[in-house]
């Protein structure tokens, strides 16, 4: 039974015993690092119910438990906290329990459960991914790996923003100043090269804008009057007309682009179940709101649009159709938010998006409760912070944009470097040195990103993540990989029963502690959607692990039943620290 039940059925005995109370819930806390404990009852509380002194209601406690408790050896109290130390054979018998345990902390989806539908990514087709996209991907692939080890049927999708005027201000470029070349004759991937004409539009948009104000012209009709923009926008007109020349570019350059992504995606380490297109649900949710409007939940300007008027919410007016009967954003997202539900069996979804959408998405888990949708409450906004480098921030119009791929690369060279110069990779050939700085490279970049909370802003710093030192994914891989060294010259340990009488040190009992805590750490990453509470916790458990590794001998352990403990502490320690960070989409070398 886990401690803290056992331990409150016993404490609410020993009250109903001494004080015939029947005591509601006892409160446990951590004890102090200056006192002898393993758990701390704080008394405070149980004098709403006891009048008394708490020091004096708190040893009386103590004496009770250390005569009809199995597991409580000894206490003392310090004013109101009475500080309980447990017998060894509640920790080896609790780590047997666990080492036996196939996937510690897993759970096992409900067949008859609903899933859950995880959205990320997400991105345009008018450039390749980038840094901000690295933090979406890998928020979004954790949470539905973590969602998913707790016991959830998980579905992982994207909307990819193909269309719209964006598209249109690469393709007009391309047409323009391309001279036909591809990513075949470039040897650029495709993602990249229609990001270059998005670049050129802007820079070449920029030249007429200016050479317009010259001639008189306002900032504003300058913007309005470009040609570029003009051309930009007729362009967009024709497409949603279905201009055959025009769609045929379109799906010529928007074909380039998935073929960038597949390529960036598989490097990342992150996969989709489906993907949904918005030239394919652009027009979803107008008949939806229609029939709003007859129901009352939207109203109509005198111009035509549609609006809801939400100001009773603290919110504002929000339009939902323009006049011109075209949709908005908020509309595409109400129909697609519908089809979603109806396509699968899930009662829950996830939007992973930006801080900046944060208003939107308000908006659209409201509107979709007037509507009379039960699941509108189940709907969730993963929103995270902006990801910020030293030299400041990125603009994608301007090109200076941290490329994503260019990252990839650069964190695998700054490994090969490190690595290089620790020099540690004897015996290793080209081929599985290679695949270990990406591994390394990878697995900082990753966890750097990841152990911080979602809602915080980060600033990313390349040299820092890869630091063999401290909380990163290098020092943790390093662990891992020491680990499986340990193990590879060990006698047999699996499978052999340990004695109950076997006594630990503070260290053996920490690790037992700490491992004791995975499978709550995974419900609780589940349900704040954090893979940082998974990402801290591997931290902890390796710290308390290289703790006992310095004071614990395994190897050169005299006693055989203690080092087959030692030697099972080490191999599960193992195995949850590869299991943890495969949640997070990390690799675990078996040498290092």
């Amino acid at each position: 039974m886990e401690l803290q039940t056992y331990l409150q059925s016993k404490v609410q005995q020993a009250i109903q015993s001494i004080y015939d109370v029947e005591l509601e819930k006892v409160d446990f806390q951590a004890t102090k690092k200056d006192f002898k404990g393993d758990i701390t009852i704080v008394v405070f509380p149980i004098l709403r119910q006891v009048k008394g002194n708490p020091e004096v209601i708190g040893k009386a406690i103590g004496g009770y438990l250390k005569e009809n408790s199995q597991i409580v050896k000894d206490y003392n109290t310090v004013k109101g906290f009475l500080n309980l130390e447990i017998e060894d054979s509640y920790y080896t018998n609790n780590f047997a329990s666990i080492y036996k345990e196939e996937n510690y902390g897993f759970k096992k989806p409900d067949a008859d459960k609903k899933g859950v539908m995880i959205e990320y990514s997400s991105p345009n087709t008018n450039k390749p991914l980038h840094l901000g996209h690295i933090r979406n991907n890998l928020l979004g692939y954790s949470v539905a790996n973590i969602i998913e080890a707790a016991g959830n049927k998980v579905y992982k999708t994207q909307i990819i923003n193909d269309r719209g005027i964006h598209i249109c201000k690469s393709m007009i470029a391309w047409e323009k100043f391309g001279n036909g070349e591809t990513p075949e004759s470039t040897g650029l991937k495709g993602d990249k090269l229609v990001g270059n004409y998005y670049v050129k539009f802007d820079s070449e948009y920029k030249k007429q804008i200016k050479a317009l104000m010259d001639s008189g012209s306002s900032e504003d009709e300058a913007k309005k009057n470009a040609p570029l923009i003009k051309e930009a926008q007729e362009m967009l007109l024709k497409w949603e007309k279905g201009d055959s020349e025009v769609i045929e570019l379109w799906k010529t350059m928007n074909q380039w682009v998935y073929d960038g992504f597949k390529q960036t995606y598989a490097n990342l380490g992150v996969s989709f179940d489906s993907i949904y297109y918005e030239s394919n649900t652009y027009l979803l949710g107008k008949d939806i709101v229609n029939k709003g409007l007859k129901d009352g939940v939207f109203f109509a300007k005198e111009d035509g649009s549609v609006w809801i008027d939400l100001t009773d919410e603290g919110l504002d007016e929000k339009i939902v159709l323009r006049s011109d009967g075209t949709s908005v954003y908020m509309t595409q997202d109400i129909g697609t938010a519908i089809e979603r539900f109806n396509e699968y069996k899930i009662d829950k979804l996830t939007y992973t998006v930006g801080n900046e959408q944060d208003y939107h998405f308000k908006v659209l888990f409201l509107i979709l409760s007037k509507l009379g949708y039960s699941w509108a409450e189940n709907l969730h906004h993963l929103s995270y912070g902006m990801v910020d480098l030293p030299s400041g921030k990125m603009k994608s119009r301007e090109g200076t944009v941290v490329d994503a791929d260019d990252l990839m690369v650069e964190m695998t060279n700054s490994a090969r470097e490190i690595s290089q110069e620790l020099g540690k990779l004897e015996g290793y050939d080209n081929d599985e040195k290679e695949s270990l700085y990406t591994t390394i490279g990878m697995g900082a970049l990753k966890y750097y990103i990841l152990k911080v909370d979602p809602k915080k802003r980060i600033l990313f710093d390349p040299k820092e993540s890869i630091d063999f030192n401290g909380n990163t994914g290098p020092f943790i891989q390093y662990t891992h990989a020491r680990i499986k060294s340990i193990l590879r010259k060990a006698p047999k340990y699996d499978g052999i029963e340990l004695n109950n009488d076997i006594e630990i040190n503070e260290k053996e009992k920490s690790l037992i502690k700490q491992l004791a805590l995975y499978p709550e750490t995974i419900q609780s990453a589940s349900n704040n959607q954090s893979p940082a509470l998974v990402a801290n916790y591997i931290y902890d458990l390796v710290k308390a692990y290289n703790s006992f590794y310095q004071s614990s001998p395994i190897l050169v352990c005299e006693d055989d039943n203690l080092k087959t403990l030692r030697l099972q502490l080490s191999s599960k320690v193992s195995d949850i620290i590869k299991q943890s960070l495969r949640l997070l989409g990390i690799n675990s070398p078996e040498r290092m």
